[in-house]
């Protein structure tokens, strides 16, 4: 007997805190922490927002481990200029956008929920899926393309070079490997080492720009040089200008932070007068938390870019240079020596692995938070051990293909940076109209399109990104398919709300043989019910002197798996009583009154169908799609699987 407590010891391990976190069904209250604990999240006072930025600057500010090496490689001589186009995009058009975001999903839901909002039934579902596969993508590359850039620091570290030089993918996996042992064991103190990575990764930086605009002014040829070039190679100023609106969306890197910056809200400390439904205290601080995030990277972004540019051999920046993946930390040991540069590789080394940690708290909040609603993945999606093991599973691929190569990672995340951002302009721009804000619709509109343009331009330069999109949503929608198939009889009703009319009718019919009729309401009228209840009792045998309900179920939307369930009672005709059912599925929402009767009576109730006409095939698809169909055997199959007991099941007739 005692040989099964192994594997019952692995699985509490793994499923640790599932309970916990399906009191987020609905998607909404306090996200899980980042340690994947919901009732974490709903204890944590929050931090000051400086400190969750440095939450957040993990993803965004690690990017200068390798955004001014990307954008030498993509605009080259203009590589400044386009810069500039860059941050003016984020100051005035992914900043704003945001705050707005911040405003509108203060538990940070972020611009999916917004829009998931906008559109029901499965329309909805499956733009949320596709959404879902770009922030996947998102997510996911910034694991790999982090530990990678990681990777490229230590291999290219002249102490070190020659010892792992040819590893790359190995060590890339390794660091991968750690970072997910660090969620396997748990990420309480998350913030805390944030606070200090960012801060001296900051530092450092500061002294490597300081010292290369140091360089370039004491070398004025530099300047000029770089001057003569440009317009050699481009011609007036207005042609370089038009091509640095054409190339800038190849930067789209420096743009990633802002969707973390909204998943991380939960975290930042509010007022004590905050409410859950209008946390303005917590909305405030996270919009500090954007507006400055944002102005210190957009400052970082234009001196490393005209820094790096200039004082950077061009050859060195190609892949294979000592400068590919790694521009700054190239200055770093250029110009303050091999000592200097080795501090800077290790602090950039460790934010840059720890930057992945961002991305995969992004992941365990967000994928939890709508696949196991909507039924399409299985419950132990909701536990943070499981979907940690499986992101790590995902990112060991993704850097295999890759061959741990940032370059070739450039494409995939932009792409899943440039779409988020996009959705999260077109959200705004409804929610602006909606609320009748005509200045910022416009606004906001606008804004819109420039991201549209550059995620299309993004798409048409490098491709490979919206490739590696479609293989992550063409792998959530087949897997979330598959397990909504394999969900389809559970009982799926997560609360049931009697009115004082239904409760009453339950009452009155405690002490005898519960029946109820199940109905498919058409005109309502009396001959209706009259001929049903009649041919009810002639098909079942059922006793002149027992008395019957009948049951009608509305269906709400189809799509949605996990719902609560209302119940009203009413008396038509002065004579029939009928219990009135609003759900997301005919069959689910019967099996659950039936089970909550006998509970609250302590009797088996019957409950009588009519047998469906029709292909038992296309029924069962009406029902999976459009919750009714075969309703019948349904039922009594959604019983079977909710109460093993077969003594204590409900009873299922049908004539």
């Amino acid at each position: 007997m005692a040989t099964p407590a192994r594997p019952s010891r692995l699985r509490a391990w793994l499923l640790e805190g599932l309970t916990d976190q399906t009191r987020h069904r609905s998607g909404h209250g306090s996200p899980e922490a980042p340690d994947g604990s919901a009732a974490a999240a709903a204890a944590d006072p929050g931090r000051p927002w400086w400190r969750v930025m440095c939450l957040t600057g993990l993803d965004y500010f690690s990017t200068l481990g390798y955004q001014p090496g990307i954008a030498a490689l993509a605009a080259g001589l203009l590589s400044p200029l386009a810069t500039v186009v860059l941050v003016v995009l984020t100051l005035l058009g992914a900043l704003p956008v945001y705050r707005r975001v911040a405003e509108e999903s203060p538990h940070g839901e972020g611009s999916i929920a917004m829009l998931e909002r906008l559109l029901s039934f499965w329309k909805g579902k499956l733009f949320v899926l596709t959404l879902l596969g770009f922030a996947a993508t998102d997510f996911l590359i910034t694991i790999t393309l982090s530990a990678a850039d990681a990777t490229a620091h230590l291999v290219e570290n002249p102490h070190l070079t020659s010892m792992l030089n040819g590893h790359q993918v190995l060590i890339t996996l390794i660091l991968i490997a750690l970072l997910g042992g660090v969620f396997l064991k748990g990420f309480s103190e998350a913030i805390g080492v944030a606070v200090v990575l960012v801060f001296s990764y900051l530092a450092l930086n500061v002294v490597v720009i300081a010292v290369g605009l140091w360089q370039v002014i004491s070398e004025p040829h530099v300047v000029t040089d770089w001057k003569q070039a440009l317009v050699t190679e481009h011609g007036n100023v207005f042609m370089m200008i038009a091509i640095a609106l054409v190339v800038f969306p190849k930067l789209a890197l420096g743009l990633s932070g802002f969707e973390t910056g909204v998943a991380v809200m939960p975290h930042v400390q509010g007022s004590p007068d905050d409410t859950d439904e209008k946390p303005a205290g917590r909305i405030r601080g996270t919009k500090k938390l954007l507006t400055t995030a944002a102005v210190i990277m957009s400052v970082f972004l234009i001196t490393s870019s005209f820094v790096t540019t200039l004082l950077i051999p061009a050859d060195a920046f190609q892949p294979g240079g000592e400068a590919n993946g790694r521009a700054l930390a190239y200055l770093a040991h250029e110009y303050l020596g091999s000592a200097f540069g080795t501090v800077y590789d290790i602090s950039t080394i460790l934010i840059l692995w720890f930057a992945g940690s961002s991305a995969m708290a992004g992941l365990l909040n967000l994928m939890p938070r709508y696949l196991p609603r909507y039924g399409m993945a299985p419950h132990w999606a909701r536990a943070l051990r499981p979907m940690v093991i499986v992101f790590t599973l995902i990112a060991f691929l993704v850097t295999w293909i890759f061959d741990a190569d940032v370059d070739a990672q450039g494409g995939a995340y932009a792409t899943g940076v440039l779409v988020l951002i996009t959705s999260a302009a077109v959200a705004v721009t409804i929610a602006a109209r909606r609320a009748g804000e005509r200045g910022w619709t416009i606004g906001f509109g606008l804004i819109s399109a420039v991201f549209v343009y550059t995620t299309a331009v993004n798409v048409a330069e490098r491709p490979d990104g919206v490739k590696i999109g479609a293989c992550f949503i063409a792998g959530i929608m087949a897997l979330s398919l598959l397990s909504r198939l394999a969900r389809v009889f559970e009982l799926r009703v997560t609360h049931i709300e009697f009115d004082d009319m239904a409760q009453r009718f339950v009452r009155d019919t405690a002490n005898r043989t519960i029946r109820f009729i199940a109905n498919e309401p058409d005109n309502r009228d009396f001959e209706e019910y009259r001929t049903k209840k009649a041919q009810i009792r002639a098909d079942n045998d059922i006793p002149a002197g027992d008395d019957v309900m009948f049951v009608e179920v509305t269906v709400l939307d189809a799509s949605e798996f996990e719902s609560g369930m209302r119940v009203r009672g009413e008396v038509l005709h002065g004579r029939y009583r009928v219990l009135t059912l609003e759900s997301s599925s005919i069959p689910n929402a019967l099996a659950a009154l039936l089970l909550h009767v006998r509970d609250e009576t302590g009797q088996r109730p019957h409950i009588y169908f009519e047998w469906t006409e029709g292909n038992p095939m296309a029924n069962f698809f009406r029902f999976f799609l459009f919750g009714q169909g075969e309703v019948a055997p349904v039922t009594r199959e959604v019983i079977r699987a909710a109460e093993p007991d077969r003594d204590r099941r409900p009873h299922v007739h049908a004539g």
